[in-house]
This record gives structure tokens, sequence and C-alpha cells, in this order.
């Protein structure tokens, strides 16, 4: 298989695939970023007028990337709030969506998510789907990784639910207790299902805190996904090499950053292909 993967620009170690959904495989993570901004602006807007404060709104790009992208819905909204020095009863995941809990502004922003996918529909990028049927053609084990609590809904609904052997999304996450991105918990359960080690495997994420998830867990290679111009904090988080797109990968681009001069690829691995 060694050949196979080092074709597809992966270390020959590399068995296994995990990747993550928005941003990654379907282009919902501005579709995420919407329903985020329209969910904490109606709240901080609310409040504002309550207490006479200046309203300040939420950032699409620099609030997304830094407190919510990639983190379970309701671990993002104590992250956002927490760094606009609010804090919040809990309160319950079957709080109403207007309700002025960490659990309500969760629910609505979900709430918001369902309505733009209902109305716009879910697309998937054309070059991750022809980098995941390249990696099943090539015998690696393929897994979704996602906090999404909608992954089968979006996967379904982008047409790719079969190209994957195993999700662990948000209803696994609950169910199994497990803890969200940055830990590495729900990679391990992906590399788990698969029935491989995390040496084996490789993580695809667009988001910091999936990229701290894949080092976290002593995985053995991590591919940053840059759709928002952040491949320097993708870099300095974790992933050993970052591309625009997965496709990069297997057309053998001509590398962008130090990492594809081979000098990072261990025990005589070869040069990661398409790397920024």
């Amino acid at each position: 298989m060694g050949t196979a993967t080092t074709e597809l620009g992966l270390p020959p170690r590399v068995t296994a695939c995990l990747f993550d959904l928005d941003g990654v495989l379907t282009e919902t993570a501005t579709v995420h970023a919407k329903a985020w901004k329209q969910a904490f602006d109606d709240y901080l807007r609310d409040r504002a007028a309550r207490l006479g404060e200046k309203f300040v709104e939420f950032d699409p790009g620099a609030d997304y990337n830094e407190y919510v992208d990639g983190k379970p819905r309701y671990d993002g909204v104590r992250s956002f709030l927490a760094s606009r020095g609010i804090e919040l009863p809990e309160g319950d995941p079957g709080d109403p969506p207007d309700a002025e809990t960490v659990c309500g502004i969760g629910n609505r922003k979900n709430e918001l998510v369902l309505e733009l996918m209902k109305r716009d529909g879910v697309r998937a990028y054309p070059g991750s789907v022809r980098f995941v049927e390249a990696a099943g053609a090539a015998g690696l084990r393929r897994a979704v990784v996602s906090s999404s609590a909608n992954c089968q809904d979006v996967l379904e609904a982008a047409g790719i639910a079969d190209l994957f052997e195993a999700r662990i999304d948000g209803i696994v996450t609950d169910e199994k207790h497990l803890k969200g991105k940055p830990a590495p918990d729900t990679y391990l359960a992906g590399a788990a299902a698969l029935g491989v080690e995390p040496a084996a495997a490789c993580v695809f994420e667009d988001a910091v805190s999936g990229v701290e998830a894949g080092r976290a867990g002593n995985f053995g290679h991590v591919v940053g996904v840059d759709r928002v111009d952040h491949a320097a904090a993708l870099r300095g988080h974790g992933a050993d090499v970052v591309v625009d797109d997965l496709a990069e990968l297997i057309l053998g681009n001509d590398a962008k950053d130090d990492s594809a001069s081979g000098d990072d690829a261990p025990d005589g691995d070869a040069a990661d292909g398409g790397a920024r």
C-alpha cells in the first residue's frame, strides 16, 4: 500500500483516513459561520440594548475560526461568550432557541443551520470527493469525524454517505461521552472504528481545533485544509502539510512551504505533495 499512499501525497505508513466534515468534505463551514453570526448577533444586540452597552457584532472570520470552528456546538457557545466576558447558565439541551442559556443559543444556531441547508442545499467539494474515491480505490479505510449532530443528514444531502465506512459525529460523541476537539477523543474513536492505530491514520482538518486534536492524538499524519486563508495557523497548531484543496495531494502540485522539502518527513517517508 506504500506506493498507493505516496501517490495520494501521504506517508507509506498511512492505512486509514479520518475526514472532518464541514469545510473539508462539504461547503457547509460558511453555512455554520452565517448561522453562528446570526445567533450571536441577535443575542448580543438584545443584551447590549438591555444593559445599555455598545453592540459589538460577531466576526464570522476571526471569531468563528478562533472560538467555534470544529468544536461541539455548546463548547463553541461557551468559548465565544467567554471571549466577551459573558457567562450564562448552562441550561438544558431541550431549552427553546430563545432561552438565555448556553444550550438555548446553541439550539438557535442549529435551527438556523438547518434552515439554511434546507433553503440552499449542501454541496461537496469536488476535489475532496475525488480524493476520497482515490483513497478507497487505493485500499485505505475511510471515516468521517465531525462535531455536528447533523452529520449523516449532510452526507446524504451531499450524496457522499456511501464513501465512508464509519462515522463519528455529535450523536456518537454524546452517547459515548467523548470530549470534543481540540481533545483527540473523536478522532481516536474514528481510528478504533476502522480498526487501525492512530499512528497509521491521517487526519484531514480545516479547523485549528481539529489539527490540534490530530496532533494531540499522535496520529501518523495531519493534513490542514485551508479554505479561509489561515494556513499559518493550521501549520502552527499541528498540521504536517496544508493544502487549499485535497485534489492537490493527488495532482502533486508544486509545494508551497518548507515541509515539501522532505525535512519533516519522519522515518525516511517521502515528502508530502501539495503542501503549503
